[in-house]
């Protein structure tokens, strides 16, 4: 009995064993085709999702494309002439304001660090290093203490005239070519107006050969108009920004000036109380 119990045993271990693998042999290839078939549903769903991370830089360059392309298109639907005569205005516009600009900055200087480098050679009785010191220096402030310390010997009211006079012929320097800043700024829109009348004229005398009242006679006309009033406007306005720009340069200058002339009067009248 026991040897059949063991017979049967083994003969239950060996069946359920051979079972087993052919599961296993059954089970491979359904993975197989089941990993095949996820590696390919993910290569298609990425096939089909790398057009679309693609697609907006396709649709900015060809925004971009586009907005270069209707620029051009609408300066030279414009009126060739009006449209050179606004860009005209623009490029002497934008001249005059860099050269002032570039001048106004180096005008600038450290106003506090000057006027102590000078109440330093005061204070130690040397006009002759003081001088120095301002002719070294650009701008303004330095060119009107140095006419101050020319005429140290004359007077206080001497010293004080100078300094006005210098003042002020140094302000009409700070502003040179701001008068042609505010023309340019008055005519670029007035050239524009002046493309609007004659696109209207124009438009009549379309309509006056053609013997109709078209849409299409009109709007020729009415386009040019509104284009060169549009690239006037916006000259003006590009102008006139830089314009504000260089008068508040001009008005901070004009502050540094008047403050040192103030102090340069108090350090000769110390001075001349220690002589």
């Amino acid at each position: 009995m026991k040897k059949l119990f063991a017979i049967v045993a083994m003969l239950g271990m060996f069946t359920f064993g051979t079972q087993m693998v052919y599961a296993q042999d059954e089970a491979a290839p359904v993975a197989t085709e089941v990993s095949d078939s996820t590696a390919t549903d993910s290569t298609a769903v990425a096939e089909e999702v790398a057009p679309v991370e693609e697609a907006p830089a396709v649709v900015e360059e060809a925004e971009q494309e586009g907005f270069h392309k209707i620029l051009k298109t609408k300066f030279i639907e414009g009126d060739a002439a009006f449209m050179a005569l606004v860009a005209i205005a623009m490029v002497i516009g934008l001249a005059f304001c860099i050269e002032r600009i570039i001048y106004l900055s180096l005008a600038q200087v450290n106003t506090k660090k000057l006027m102590e480098s000078i109440a330093a050679a005061l204070e130690a009785k040397d006009v002759e290093k003081a001088k120095e010191i301002c002719r070294n220096t650009a701008g303004p402030v330095a060119a009107i203490c140095y006419q101050g310390l020319m005429r140290i010997d004359e007077g206080l009211d001497t010293v004080e005239r100078s300094v006005v006079s210098y003042g002020s012929v140094q302000s009409g320097l700070l502003e040179n070519g701001c008068s042609w800043i505010t023309l340019l700024i008055a005519m670029a829109p007035s050239l524009g107006f002046l493309g609007t009348v004659i696109g209207m004229v124009m438009a009549f005398d379309e309509i006056q050969r053609a013997g109709d009242i078209s849409p299409t006679i009109v709007a020729g006309g009415m386009k040019v108009a509104l284009i060169t009033t549009i690239y006037g406007i916006i000259v003006a306005l590009i102008l006139q920004v830089f314009y504000n720009y260089i008068l508040s340069k001009i008005e901070a200058i004009t502050a540094d000036m008047e403050d040192s002339s103030i102090v340069l009067l108090d350090l000769l009248t110390k001075y001349n109380l220690k002589k």
